[in-house]
C-alpha cells in the first residue's frame, strides 16, 4: 500500500547542486518552488513505522472526515536546509490520491521559514499567503460528501484568519484518515527533517469519532535504522503528540 505525500520547497542552493548546475544561488533564505513528485513507502506502513510519516492512521473502512488542532512549533536550524510538515488529510496509505491540509515549518540557508499549504495530489500543492508563526494555534479539517468533492479547511485562531477551499477529485478512494507530522519529500526522495522539537495534536477526529473510537494506529518515523520521530501514545482519546529525533 504505497503512501504519497505534499511537496516541499528546494532550496536553491541544494537544487542546483543535485542538479550540478553553475548558475549563481539564489539569496540563501530565497527558496525555489520545486514540483514535487509523489513519494512512496514501497510498502506502506511497516509494523508501526514509516520512513516519512509520524502520527495516527486510520484504514479499513471509509473515511469521510478528519479534523485536528496543533501549535505551529518553532525549528531550530542546525542544518541549513530542513523541512517539516504538519497536517490531517484523507488518503494516501492504501491509495493513490491525498486530500490534505496543513502548515510547514522549515530551514532555509539556516534561517526559519514558516508557511501554509494544501494539497489534492495528483494536482500540484498550493500554498496559502497567510501568515503562519511558531506559538499560533491552528486548526484545521478535511471533509467529503463521499463523491469526489472536498472541503479543505485551516484556522489560525491566534491570528484570526481562515481559509476553507472546495475542490473535485473523483478518483479519491477514502482509503484512509490522518493525522501527521511529515518530513517532506523532493524529487530526489526523503528531506532532512527539521528540528521542530515537539508538536502535540489536540482534538483529533476520524469520521467525527475520536482517534481512540477510530481505532487509529501509530507511526513512528525510522529509515535506514534511524528513528526520526516518534509518536506519543493518546494521552486522551483524541491527543497525542510528535517528538523529533534526528534529522
Amino acid at each position: 500500500m504505497p503512501k504519497f505525500r505534499r511537496h516541499a520547497f528546494v532550496a536553491a542552493t541544494a537544487l542546483l547542486a543535485l542538479l550540478g548546475s553553475a548558475s549563481p544561488a539564489l539569496p540563501a533564505a530565497t527558496p525555489v518552488l520545486a514540483p514535487i513528485a509523489a513519494h512512496h513507502h514501497g510498502g506502506g506502513v511497516l509494523h508501526g513505522t514509516s520512513s516519512n510519516w509520524a502520527g495516527y492512521v486510520s484504514t479499513g473502512g471509509k473515511f469521510t472526515s478528519v479534523s485536528a488542532d496543533w501549535v505551529q512549533p518553532a525549528v531550530t536550524c542546525t542544518d541549513t536546509d530542513s523541512w517539516s510538515a504538519f497536517w490531517v488529510g484523507l488518503d494516501g496509505d492504501g491509495s493513490k490520491t491525498v486530500e490534505q491540509i496543513g502548515t510547514e515549518a522549515d530551514c532555509s540557508g539556516g534561517s526559519p521559514v514558516y508557511s501554509a499549504w494544501y494539497e489534492m495530489f495528483p494536482s500540484y500543492p498550493v500554498d496559502l499567503r497567510d501568515p503562519v508563526e511558531p506559538g499560533d494555534h491552528l486548526t484545521a479539517s478535511v471533509t467529503t460528501d463521499g463523491s469526489g468533492v472536498f472541503t479543505l479547511s485551516l484556522t489560525d485562531l491566534t491570528r484570526g484568519w481562515s481559509r476553507s477551499v472546495r475542490k473535485t477529485l473523483k478518483s479519491a478512494t477514502l482509503a484512509s484518515a490522518e493525522v501527521i507530522a511529515e518530513a517532506p519529500s523532493s524529487l530526489f526522495g526523503v528531506l532532512p527533517l527539521a528540528d521542530f522539537h515537539t508538536v502535540g495534536f489536540t482534538d483529533a477526529t476520524v469520521n467525527g469519532q475520536s482517534l481512540a473510537a477510530a481505532k487509529a494506529s501509530s507511526i513512528d518515523m525510522a529509515e535506514g535504522g534511524v528513528t526520526k520521530a516518534t509518536t506519543s501514545a493518546l494521552v486522551t482519546d483524541t491527543d497525542f503528540s510528535v517528538n523529533w529525533q534526528h534529522s
